[in-house]
């Protein structure tokens, strides 16, 4: 990844060498130090358009994972929290619409911590039959990638994201404390998270 000559901050150029390391040399420490930075402005972000502390925490977790799958694909053009922001909030975007929840204004906007402001732009709800074959292509793997859980975890996910549960009705259906089913969960979102920054871990 080349970087121009372009102005940035101490700041981005940190993240870049970051950055740099997890793509080229597969450093699990660069990662793990992206998340660590970003992780709470990501999730006070998150908590801003969703309103719950749980589908915030969900739903950082998924940007992440999304981020660390596509950081082949970053243009330091950008800074990376610009970026990052706008995965989060797009995934938001999707969140949102499918369950139809009215937290915003679609005129509004968002400033993240570099001062930036990210516009929430909503699309066609209707899938043209292309983007419905890459969202099932993605249902396909992402089942994939579940099924290398364990098999109490495997369960959980599948309530949660398939069957799109929540965690009380979960807690209904296992007959396990809300508690445990929210630590078990986020486990199980700790070892997708690590699945799919270790891609080799899925072969």
């Amino acid at each position: 990844m080349e970087i121009n000559n372009k102005q940035f901050s101490a700041k981005a150029k940190h993240d870049f060498k970051l950055i740099q390391a997890a793509v080229e040399e597969g450093d699990e420490k660069a990662y793990a130090e992206l998340m660590n930075i970003y992780k709470k402005p990501v999730y006070h972000v998150v908590l801003k358009m969703v309103r719950n502390p749980d589908d915030a925490e969900d739903l950082t977790i998924e940007a992440f994972a999304k981020a660390f799958r596509n950081l082949h694909k970053f243009n330091p053009e950008y800074a990376f929290s610009t970026w990052l922001f706008r995965i989060a909030t797009n995934n938001c975007i999707d969140f949102i619409r499918k369950n139809k929840i009215k937290t915003m204004s679609i005129d509004s906007a968002i400033k993240i911590d570099n001062g930036d402001e990210i516009n929430i732009d909503f699309k066609d709800l209707n899938l043209n039959p292309q983007e419905s074959a890459i969202k099932n292509q993605k249902i396909q793997i992402m089942q994939f990638i579940v099924s290398k859980l364990p098999d109490k975890y495997q369960r959980l996910v599948t309530l949660r994201y398939f069957d799109e549960l929540s965690y009380e009705e979960i807690a209904t259906e296992l007959n396990a404390p809300l508690g445990t089913v929210k630590a078990q969960l986020h486990r199980a979102r700790e070892l997708l998270y690590d699945m799919v920054k270790n891609k080799k871990h899925l072969i």
